[in-house]
C-alpha cells in the first residue's frame, strides 16, 4: 500500500512538471486557451448558475428544503432510495444544470440531511446538463440542427432517471441518517414543524443568510472557472503535442465497431476531458451523418467530462462523499443516454419527436446578453415549478396509497 502511494504521488509529480514545461513552451496556445476558457466561464457559466446558487442556498438556510424533504418523503424513498430533501437538488439539477447537484448534495451531507451512501447515490443522477445547454449550445450552436436537443434532453433525462433507479440498489444494506418520514403523524402539520425548527436551528438574520449565500456562490463559481479554464489549457497541450491524436487512432476502431462514423473519435477524447469542446468538434465534421452526432453528443454530455468530474471532487473534499461511485455512474449513464438516443432516433415516435414545436429561447444559442440571461431565468424558474409540482403530486399518490395499504391491511387482519 505505502508503494502504491509512493508511485501515484510521483506519477501526479511527474504529470504536474510535465504540463508546466508544456506551458512554457508553447505559451501562445496556452494563453489562447486559458482566455477561450474564460470567455466560456463569464458568459455562459457564471450568469447561469450564480441566481440559482443564491437561490438554493437561502431556500436552505429558511428551512424550505427541510420542509420539501417531508412532503416529497413517500416518493424519494421508494424509487431513488435516498431522504425527502433529495427532491430539492433533483429537481434543481434538472432544471440549473451541473454542478449544482453535487454542490447542493454536499449541502445536505455538511447538514447531515443524508448519509454519505445516501448522497452519493443522489449526487451520481441529479449532476445533470441543463435544457438550454442541449436545446440551444449543443442542436443549434454545434451541430446546427435543432430537432436535435429534443432528443439528446429526453435521453439525457430518462438515462439520469434509470440510473437513479439502479442506483437505490448502491449499498442498499445500509441504513440511512435520517428515520423515513411517512408515517409518523400528520404530514402537512410534520411539515411545518420541521420547517420552523430548521429555521430556528439556522437562527442567521435574513440580511447575513443573503450576504452568505453571495459569498459561497461567488467563491464556488471561482472555483469552477479555475477548472474550466486549467482542463482547456491541457486539452489545447495534448493536441499539439500529438496524444490527442493518438488515442483518436486507437479509438477509432472501436467507434466503427459498433457501428458509428470512425471520423467521431477525436471528439470522444475532447469529450472525455470537456463536454463543450468534445460537443463543439462533433459540430465540425460535415461530413458524419446527424444521427451519428447526435449519439455522440449524448454520450458526451451524459459523460459530462473529467472537468466536471473534477469540479465534483473538489466539491466534495469538504465531506465524506466519494468520488468513485460517481465516476462509475456517469460511465453507465453515458450507455444508457447513447440506448435512449438510438431508441428515440430509429423507433416509432422519431418523426415526432422532430416536428414537435419548442420556445423559441430554446432555439437561440447562449449569449452573455442581460436579454438572453432574463429570458433564461424565467425558463429556468418554471421549469422548476413545474418539477416540484410534478415530483409533489407523485408523493401524494405515493403516500396515499401507502396509507390506503395500510388500512386495507389493518382491516384485514381484524376481520
Amino acid at each position: 500500500m505505502r508503494k502504491k502511494k509512493e508511485l501515484v504521488h510521483y506519477l501526479l509529480a511527474s504529470i504536474t512538471i510535465f504540463f508546466t514545461l508544456a506551458m512554457v513552451a508553447f505559451p501562445k496556445d496556452s494563453f489562447e486557451a486559458a482566455v477561450s476558457g474564460l470567455e466560456v466561464w463569464w458568459n455562459v457559466v457564471f450568469p447561469a448558475l450564480l441566481p440559482f446558487f443564491v437561490i438554493s442556498q437561502v431556500l436552505i438556510g429558511l428551512g424550505v428544503v427541510h420542509m420539501m424533504g417531508v412532503f416529497l418523503e413517500p416518493l424519494m424513498r421508494p424509487l431513488f432510495n435516498v431522504p425527502g430533501t433529495g427532491s430539492f437538488v433533483m429537481a434543481m439539477g434538472l432544471a440549473s444544470g451541473f454542478p449544482i447537484g453535487a454542490i447542493l448534495t454536499a449541502e445536505l451531507r455538511s447538514r447531515n440531511l443524508c448519509s454519505r451512501v445516501e448522497a452519493e447515490r443522489l449526487v451520481s443522477f441529479t449532476n445533470t446538463a441543463d435544457p438550454l445547454f442541449m436545446f440551444g449550445a449543443v442542436a443549434v450552436g454545434m451541430l446546427n440542427y435543432p430537432p436535435a436537443g429534443l432528443v439528446i434532453t429526453i435521453a439525457h433525462y430518462l438515462s439520469s432517471i434509470v440510473l437513479g433507479f439502479m442506483m437505490r440498489f448502491y449499498r442498499r444494506r445500509e441504513t440511512g441518517s435520517t428515520e423515513p418520514i411517512a408515517g409518523r403523524g400528520r404530514l402537512i402539520r410534520l411539515a411545518c414543524t420541521t420547517l420552523r425548527e430548521a429555521r430556528e436551528k439556522d437562527g442567521r438574520p435574513l440580511g447575513r443568510l443573503m450576504g452568505d449565500a453571495l459569498r459561497e456562490s461567488i467563491n464556488t463559481l471561482l472555483l469552477i472557472g479555475g477548472f474550466i479554464i486549467l482542463f482547456s489549457v491541457v486539452i489545447r497541450i495534448l493536441g499539439i503535442i500529438g496524444i490527442t491524436g493518438t488515442i483518436s487512432g486507437y479509438l477509432a476502431i472501436v467507434v466503427k465497431a459498433i457501428g458509428l462514423s470512425p471520423e467521431l473519435a477525436p471528439a470522444l477524447v475532447s469529450g472525455f476531458f470537456e463536454i463543450d469542446l468534445g460537443c463543439q468538434y462533433v459540430g465540425l465534421l460535415t461530413s458524419v451523418p446527424i444521427i451519428d452526432k447526435t449519439i455522440v453528443c449524448g454520450v458526451i454530455i451524459a459523460w459530462s467530462g473529467l472537468s466536471v468530474h473534477a469540479q465534483v471532487a473538489s466539491i466534495n473534499a469538504g465531506t465524506d462523499i466519494r468520488i468513485l461511485p460517481f465516476m462509475i455512474a456517469r460511465i453507465i449513464q453515458a450507455l444508457l443516454a447513447g440506448l435512449f438516443t438510438v431508441i428515440l432516433l430509429v423507433g416509432p415516435g422519431a418523426r415526432w419527436l422532430t416536428n414537435l414545436a419548442v420556445p423559441a429561447i430554446l432555439n437561440t444559442v447562449p449569449r452573455g446578453s442581460f436579454s438572453f440571461w432574463g429570458l433564461r431565468f424565467s425558463y429556468m424558474l418554471n421549469r422548476l415549478a413545474l418539477l416540484f409540482v410534478v415530483l409533489l403530486m407523485l408523493a401524494i399518490l405515493f403516500y396515499l396509497f401507502r396509507q390506503i395499504r395500510l388500512a386495507w391491511l389493518y382491516r384485514r387482519k381484524t376481520f
